[in-house]
């Protein structure tokens, strides 16, 4: 375990800019400076910020720390039983809009059945515990039909909107036709209310053969969703295969085309579905080819960062750097890779309530990184 410890001797990332096909002026390089608030982490998967200080980490094993500031772990009691295989496990972590009062956390996981696996979402209370803390009250509130066996394509992250509603992304955990089947909740962006229950004002409420909690469709493995600060609007972005990852603003009862579109190809090089474009389906914001593999997301609304302000942040697993994403209006007008000499992968980014900016990386001693701006 690290207590605010240094990355060697003040050692500094450099980043270097990238330009897109279709960006405009090369983008300034950044550069900023690590702190490792706490390492040790087993596949760390998401972070929440407690407003009292210190951190909610999830790791992929099925164990919710709770951090110090001074970077002391301690395991969280009463976790649900997480079905810990590839991809499946301990998920995404949020706190509720109204904690100070209600202390209720959200967690999504892999739930395992006799009918295979699928991503459920568990409500519970943070209680202190004497020297530590336990979920208190737990139940899973939703269950997703997005059940198969082995560890692929679960999503899934988490993201209040600004009128109280919860949206959840769902993989579509490898069986590509379930992201077209609305009676599935394979390959979707779900919203749901604080209860689990569906939104009563959703796209297909009451409407036969489509499951009501589903907000947009054909998706793939969507592992990094955000609410954009001024827009209100939902952003996600999800893994192609080889190459089309993409940035998306889903929008209520659209279709996002997986496995029919996608600016992709399979892992054996052959061509995805019907090409790059098909009526009735929606075209990313943005996507990368190669792949990046990204995971976890944050809007930049920190004066700490103020060449960052405004733009997007983005994990790359397999590209192992955090992508900035320049942003006009709802157009990606630049990138810049950031962190790449750090040789780590990029599990979750957020911005916490001390406006510095957070990343976790993912390996089996990961770590819980402050960005210090230079």
């Amino acid at each position: 375990m690290t207590c605010g410890k240094r990355l060697g001797s003040a050692i500094k990332a450099f980043a270097f800019s990238i330009s897109l096909a279709s960006a405009g002026p090369a983008v300034a390089q950044s550069s900023v400076e690590l702190e490792t608030v706490a390492d040790g982490l087993s596949f760390p998967w998401s972070v929440a910020f407690l407003p009292d200080g210190g951190y909610l980490v999830t790791e992929r094993d099925g164990v919710l720390k709770v951090i110090s500031d001074d970077g002391v772990q301690s395991a969280v009691a009463g976790v649900p039983e997480v079905f810990a295989q590839g991809q499946g496990g301990l998920l995404d972590v949020v706190l509720s809009p109204d904690f100070d009062t209600d202390s209720t956390v959200y967690l999504t996981y892999s739930q395992g059945s006799p009918e295979g696996a699928g991503t459920s979402l568990f409500k519970a209370r943070l209680v202190s515990a004497g020297d530590g803390y336990r979920l208190e009250g737990g139940e899973t509130i939703f269950t997703g039909n997005n059940k198969a066996y082995g560890g692929r394509h679960f999503g899934s992250r988490l993201a209040f909107a600004p009128d109280g509603t919860l949206f959840m992304t769902v993989g579509e955990r490898g069986d590509r036709p379930l992201a077209q089947d609305p009676s599935s909740h394979a390959g979707s962006v779900l919203r749901l209310t604080d209860r689990g229950e569906a939104a009563p004002d959703n796209p297909f409420v009451g409407r036969a053969g489509y499951r009501p909690e589903i907000w947009s469709y054909g998706h793939r493995n969507p592992q990094s969703a955000a609410i954009h600060p001024k827009t209100g609007k939902l952003w996600t972005v999800e893994h192609g295969a080889r190459g089309g990852d993409e940035v998306n603003i889903p929008e209520a009862g659209r279709n996002y085309g997986w496995p029919v579109i996608s600016y992709g190809r399979h892992y054996s090089g052959g061509k995805i579905g019907e090409g790059t474009a098909k009526q009735g389906m929606e075209q990313p914001v943005h996507y990368w080819d190669p792949s990046i593999a990204p995971s976890g997301m944050a809007f930049v609304t920190s004066g700490k960062y103020p060449d960052w302000q405004g733009g997007l942040l983005v994990g790359a697993l397999r590209g192992q750097h955090l992508a900035r994403l320049i942003l006009d209006g709802e157009t990606v007008a630049g990138e810049e890779k950031l962190l790449n000499g750090l040789g780590e992968r990029i599990r979750d980014v957020r911005q916490g309530p001390d406006g510095f900016v957070y990343v976790l990386t993912d390996s089996d001693d990961g770590r819980l990184i402050r960005l210090l701006p230079n």
